[in-house]
Protein backbone atom coordinates (compact mmCIF):
# COMPACT_ATOMS: atom_id res chain seq x y z
CA UNK A 1 0.00 0.00 0.00
CA UNK A 2 1.22 3.24 -1.36
CA UNK A 3 1.39 6.62 1.15
CA UNK A 4 -0.85 7.49 -0.75
CA UNK A 5 -3.26 5.14 -0.29
CA UNK A 6 -2.98 4.54 3.70
CA UNK A 7 -3.16 8.51 3.78
CA UNK A 8 -7.05 8.11 2.06
CA UNK A 9 -7.58 5.03 4.13
CA UNK A 10 -6.97 6.75 7.07
CA UNK A 11 -8.86 9.60 5.68
CA UNK A 12 -12.11 7.78 5.20
CA UNK A 13 -11.84 5.43 8.31
CA UNK A 14 -11.45 9.00 10.51
CA UNK A 15 -14.33 10.71 8.40
CA UNK A 16 -16.68 7.49 8.59
CA UNK A 17 -15.61 7.36 12.80
CA UNK A 18 -16.88 10.96 12.99
CA UNK A 19 -19.44 10.17 10.77
CA UNK A 20 -20.60 7.60 13.29
CA UNK A 21 -20.06 9.81 16.32
CA UNK A 22 -22.69 12.35 14.69
CA UNK A 23 -24.93 9.85 14.37
CA UNK A 24 -24.66 8.29 18.06
CA UNK A 25 -25.29 11.94 18.98
CA UNK A 26 -28.41 12.06 16.87
CA UNK A 27 -29.79 9.11 18.45
CA UNK A 28 -29.03 10.12 21.60
CA UNK A 29 -30.28 13.53 21.21
CA UNK A 30 -33.56 11.58 20.05
CA UNK A 31 -34.12 10.65 23.81
CA UNK A 32 -35.30 12.01 27.38
CA UNK A 33 -34.07 9.55 29.92
CA UNK A 34 -35.09 6.44 28.82
CA UNK A 35 -38.14 7.72 26.05
CA UNK A 36 -37.37 7.74 22.20
CA UNK A 37 -39.04 10.89 21.28
CA UNK A 38 -39.68 11.57 17.58
CA UNK A 39 -41.01 14.51 15.34
CA UNK A 40 -39.51 17.77 15.01
CA UNK A 41 -38.26 19.23 18.15
CA UNK A 42 -39.68 22.49 18.87
CA UNK A 43 -42.39 23.09 16.17
CA UNK A 44 -44.41 23.81 19.21
CA UNK A 45 -43.43 26.36 21.71
CA UNK A 46 -45.29 27.36 25.29
CA UNK A 47 -44.68 29.78 28.11
CA UNK A 48 -43.86 26.44 30.78
CA UNK A 49 -44.64 26.59 34.31
CA UNK A 50 -41.07 26.15 34.98
CA UNK A 51 -38.21 27.43 32.44
CA UNK A 52 -36.72 24.60 30.57
CA UNK A 53 -39.12 21.80 31.29
CA UNK A 54 -42.45 20.17 30.92
CA UNK A 55 -44.16 19.69 34.62
CA UNK A 56 -46.84 17.33 34.35
CA UNK A 57 -48.85 16.00 37.10
CA UNK A 58 -50.33 11.92 38.01
CA UNK A 59 -50.88 10.46 40.66
CA UNK A 60 -48.73 7.21 41.78
CA UNK A 61 -47.91 4.63 41.51
CA UNK A 62 -48.94 3.40 38.08
CA UNK A 63 -47.08 0.59 36.93
CA UNK A 64 -47.18 0.53 32.98
CA UNK A 65 -48.18 4.42 32.97
CA UNK A 66 -45.09 5.74 35.04
CA UNK A 67 -42.58 3.11 35.85
CA UNK A 68 -41.07 3.44 39.01
CA UNK A 69 -41.70 3.88 42.50
CA UNK A 70 -41.37 7.36 43.24
CA UNK A 71 -40.93 10.48 40.93
CA UNK A 72 -37.36 10.67 40.96
CA UNK A 73 -36.84 6.68 39.89
CA UNK A 74 -39.33 7.45 36.71
CA UNK A 75 -37.96 7.41 33.41
CA UNK A 76 -40.35 5.51 31.20
CA UNK A 77 -43.79 4.72 30.93
CA UNK A 78 -46.62 5.31 28.52
CA UNK A 79 -47.51 8.38 30.13
CA UNK A 80 -44.28 9.58 31.44
CA UNK A 81 -42.82 9.02 27.24
CA UNK A 82 -46.11 10.46 26.14
CA UNK A 83 -45.35 13.94 28.02
CA UNK A 84 -41.31 13.26 27.08
CA UNK A 85 -43.16 13.40 23.07
CA UNK A 86 -44.69 16.47 23.92
CA UNK A 87 -42.05 18.26 25.68
CA UNK A 88 -39.61 17.39 22.71
CA UNK A 89 -42.21 18.80 20.15
CA UNK A 90 -42.40 21.99 22.68
CA UNK A 91 -38.87 22.30 22.23
CA UNK A 92 -38.23 21.57 26.38
CA UNK A 93 -35.48 19.17 27.23
CA UNK A 94 -36.62 17.95 30.22
CA UNK A 95 -39.92 16.16 31.94
CA UNK A 96 -40.58 16.85 35.72
CA UNK A 97 -42.88 14.69 37.30
CA UNK A 98 -44.49 15.85 40.74
CA UNK A 99 -46.94 13.10 42.46
CA UNK A 100 -50.24 14.88 43.22
CA UNK A 101 -53.55 13.37 45.08
CA UNK A 102 -55.84 12.40 42.74
CA UNK A 103 -59.00 13.65 43.88
CA UNK A 104 -57.53 17.22 44.17
CA UNK A 105 -56.38 17.01 40.65
CA UNK A 106 -59.77 16.36 39.30
CA UNK A 107 -61.34 18.99 41.51
CA UNK A 108 -58.88 21.32 40.17
CA UNK A 109 -56.98 22.14 43.11
CA UNK A 110 -53.29 21.54 42.49
CA UNK A 111 -51.12 24.51 40.75
CA UNK A 112 -48.31 24.97 39.10
CA UNK A 113 -48.13 22.31 36.14
CA UNK A 114 -48.55 22.11 32.62
CA UNK A 115 -50.11 19.14 32.13
CA UNK A 116 -51.57 16.13 33.92
CA UNK A 117 -51.49 12.15 32.72
CA UNK A 118 -52.85 10.34 35.27
CA UNK A 119 -55.35 7.97 33.71
CA UNK A 120 -58.14 10.10 33.99
CA UNK A 121 -61.37 9.91 32.39
CA UNK A 122 -63.26 12.50 30.77
CA UNK A 123 -66.69 13.46 32.30
CA UNK A 124 -68.55 16.47 32.16
CA UNK A 125 -68.67 17.13 36.04
CA UNK A 126 -65.22 17.17 35.94
CA UNK A 127 -64.70 20.00 32.43
CA UNK A 128 -66.73 22.49 34.81
CA UNK A 129 -62.96 22.40 37.08
CA UNK A 130 -60.48 21.25 34.76
CA UNK A 131 -60.23 21.69 30.79
CA UNK A 132 -59.40 18.58 28.98
CA UNK A 133 -57.00 17.64 25.81
CA UNK A 134 -58.80 15.09 22.97
CA UNK A 135 -58.94 11.29 24.34
CA UNK A 136 -55.22 9.58 24.23
CA UNK A 137 -56.65 6.32 25.37
CA UNK A 138 -59.84 4.28 25.78
CA UNK A 139 -60.83 2.81 28.93
CA UNK A 140 -63.83 0.26 30.72
CA UNK A 141 -63.73 -0.42 34.44
CA UNK A 142 -61.95 -3.58 35.63
CA UNK A 143 -62.93 -5.87 38.19
CA UNK A 144 -60.15 -7.30 40.43
CA UNK A 145 -59.90 -10.59 42.74
CA UNK A 146 -57.69 -12.82 44.42
CA UNK A 147 -56.02 -15.15 42.22
CA UNK A 148 -58.73 -18.20 42.56
CA UNK A 149 -61.95 -16.60 42.61
CA UNK A 150 -64.52 -17.84 40.45
CA UNK A 151 -67.03 -14.78 40.68
CA UNK A 152 -69.19 -13.92 37.88
CA UNK A 153 -71.28 -11.19 36.30
CA UNK A 154 -74.27 -12.46 38.64
CA UNK A 155 -72.29 -12.41 42.09
CA UNK A 156 -71.20 -8.61 41.65
CA UNK A 157 -74.29 -7.00 43.54
CA UNK A 158 -73.51 -9.38 46.48
CA UNK A 159 -69.78 -8.51 47.17
CA UNK A 160 -67.62 -6.38 49.21
CA UNK A 161 -66.52 -3.58 46.71
CA UNK A 162 -63.67 -1.68 47.12
CA UNK A 163 -63.32 1.75 44.83
CA UNK A 164 -60.93 4.55 44.66
CA UNK A 165 -62.07 8.01 46.09
CA UNK A 166 -62.83 10.31 43.37
CA UNK A 167 -62.58 7.88 40.50
CA UNK A 168 -65.18 7.41 37.74
CA UNK A 169 -65.37 3.46 38.89
CA UNK A 170 -66.50 4.85 42.23
CA UNK A 171 -69.73 6.51 40.67
CA UNK A 172 -70.37 3.69 38.23
CA UNK A 173 -70.70 1.49 41.38
CA UNK A 174 -72.70 4.02 43.45
CA UNK A 175 -74.91 4.72 40.18
CA UNK A 176 -75.12 1.72 37.84
CA UNK A 177 -74.18 -1.51 39.77
CA UNK A 178 -75.94 -0.64 43.36
CA UNK A 179 -74.39 -3.54 44.97
CA UNK A 180 -76.30 -4.30 48.30
CA UNK A 181 -73.47 -3.64 50.59
CA UNK A 182 -72.24 0.27 49.52
CA UNK A 183 -68.52 -0.19 48.69
CA UNK A 184 -65.80 0.85 50.82
CA UNK A 185 -63.69 4.11 49.59
CA UNK A 186 -60.20 4.05 49.94
CA UNK A 187 -58.29 7.24 49.50
CA UNK A 188 -55.51 5.37 46.62
CA UNK A 189 -54.75 2.29 44.60
CA UNK A 190 -52.58 1.02 46.99
CA UNK A 191 -54.34 0.97 49.95
CA UNK A 192 -57.52 -0.54 47.99
CA UNK A 193 -54.97 -3.33 46.79
CA UNK A 194 -53.81 -3.96 50.31
CA UNK A 195 -57.66 -4.85 51.33
CA UNK A 196 -58.56 -6.89 48.85
CA UNK A 197 -55.34 -8.86 49.46
CA UNK A 198 -56.10 -8.61 53.27
CA UNK A 199 -59.43 -10.11 52.47
CA UNK A 200 -61.14 -6.88 53.95
CA UNK A 201 -63.38 -6.91 50.56
CA UNK A 202 -63.73 -9.21 47.74
CA UNK A 203 -62.85 -7.24 44.64
CA UNK A 204 -61.77 -3.91 43.90
CA UNK A 205 -62.94 -2.20 40.71
CA UNK A 206 -61.37 0.76 38.85
CA UNK A 207 -60.08 1.02 34.89
CA UNK A 208 -59.47 -2.28 33.78
CA UNK A 209 -56.04 -0.61 32.75
CA UNK A 210 -55.35 0.48 36.08
CA UNK A 211 -56.12 -3.23 37.40
CA UNK A 212 -54.21 -5.38 34.68
CA UNK A 213 -51.16 -3.26 35.43
CA UNK A 214 -51.83 -4.46 39.29
CA UNK A 215 -52.44 -7.64 38.67
CA UNK A 216 -49.26 -8.21 36.70
CA UNK A 217 -47.33 -6.56 39.34
CA UNK A 218 -49.02 -8.88 42.15
CA UNK A 219 -46.72 -11.83 40.21
CA UNK A 220 -50.20 -14.10 39.75
CA UNK A 221 -51.84 -13.46 43.59
CA UNK A 222 -54.44 -11.32 41.38
CA UNK A 223 -56.39 -11.56 38.26
CA UNK A 224 -59.06 -9.31 36.23
CA UNK A 225 -62.16 -11.25 36.26
CA UNK A 226 -64.12 -9.12 34.69
CA UNK A 227 -65.18 -5.68 33.33
CA UNK A 228 -68.16 -3.66 32.43
CA UNK A 229 -68.67 -1.34 28.98
CA UNK A 230 -68.48 2.48 30.20
CA UNK A 231 -67.22 4.35 27.18
CA UNK A 232 -64.65 6.00 28.47
CA UNK A 233 -61.50 7.95 27.61
CA UNK A 234 -58.42 9.33 28.82
CA UNK A 235 -57.53 13.03 28.29
CA UNK A 236 -54.31 14.89 29.74
CA UNK A 237 -55.92 17.70 32.41
CA UNK A 238 -55.02 21.31 31.90
CA UNK A 239 -55.37 24.06 34.73
CA UNK A 240 -59.13 25.86 33.88
CA UNK A 241 -57.38 28.53 32.58
CA UNK A 242 -54.31 27.73 30.91
CA UNK A 243 -52.77 29.64 28.54
CA UNK A 244 -51.07 27.02 27.15
CA UNK A 245 -53.97 24.18 26.65
CA UNK A 246 -54.75 24.50 23.10
CA UNK A 247 -50.95 24.31 21.97
CA UNK A 248 -50.61 21.21 23.93
CA UNK A 249 -54.05 19.86 22.67
CA UNK A 250 -52.49 20.52 19.07
CA UNK A 251 -49.17 18.31 19.90
CA UNK A 252 -51.16 15.42 21.43
CA UNK A 253 -52.97 15.32 18.52
CA UNK A 254 -50.01 15.38 16.18
CA UNK A 255 -48.94 12.33 18.36
CA UNK A 256 -52.00 10.37 18.20
CA UNK A 257 -52.20 10.89 14.42
CA UNK A 258 -48.74 10.14 13.82
CA UNK A 259 -49.01 6.61 15.30
CA UNK A 260 -46.93 7.72 18.54
CA UNK A 261 -49.89 6.82 21.27
CA UNK A 262 -50.19 3.10 20.05
CA UNK A 263 -46.35 2.55 20.12
CA UNK A 264 -45.93 3.49 23.34
CA UNK A 265 -49.29 1.12 24.61
CA UNK A 266 -47.97 -1.70 22.63
CA UNK A 267 -44.37 -1.06 24.18
CA UNK A 268 -45.36 -0.38 27.60
CA UNK A 269 -48.91 -1.78 27.90
CA UNK A 270 -49.57 -4.85 26.54
CA UNK A 271 -45.87 -5.99 27.40
CA UNK A 272 -46.48 -5.06 31.06
CA UNK A 273 -50.12 -6.48 31.56
CA UNK A 274 -49.46 -10.32 29.90
CA UNK A 275 -52.90 -10.50 29.03
CA UNK A 276 -55.09 -8.87 26.03
CA UNK A 277 -57.65 -6.26 27.91
CA UNK A 278 -60.26 -7.80 24.70
CA UNK A 279 -60.27 -11.52 26.12
CA UNK A 280 -61.99 -9.93 29.43
CA UNK A 281 -65.29 -10.97 29.99
CA UNK A 282 -67.81 -8.38 30.37
CA UNK A 283 -70.61 -8.56 32.59
CA UNK A 284 -73.54 -6.75 32.86
CA UNK A 285 -74.28 -4.13 35.97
Amino acid sequence: MTFTSKFRTGVAVAAFAALTTVAGAAQAANMIDKCEVTGKKGEFSITPAVAGQLTYQSNLPAPGWNNGDTPETIKDGYEYCLAANIAWRLGLDKVKLVNVDFDALVAGNTKDFDIALSQISITDKRKEVVRFSVPYFDSDVGVLAKKGKKYGSADMKGLRIGVQQGTTGTDFVTDALKPKTQAKVFPDTPSMFTALMANQVDVVMTDTAIVLGQAAESKGKMEVIGQYKTGEQYGALFPKNSANAETIDKVIAALIADGTTKKLSAKYLAASWGADPNKIPYFKP
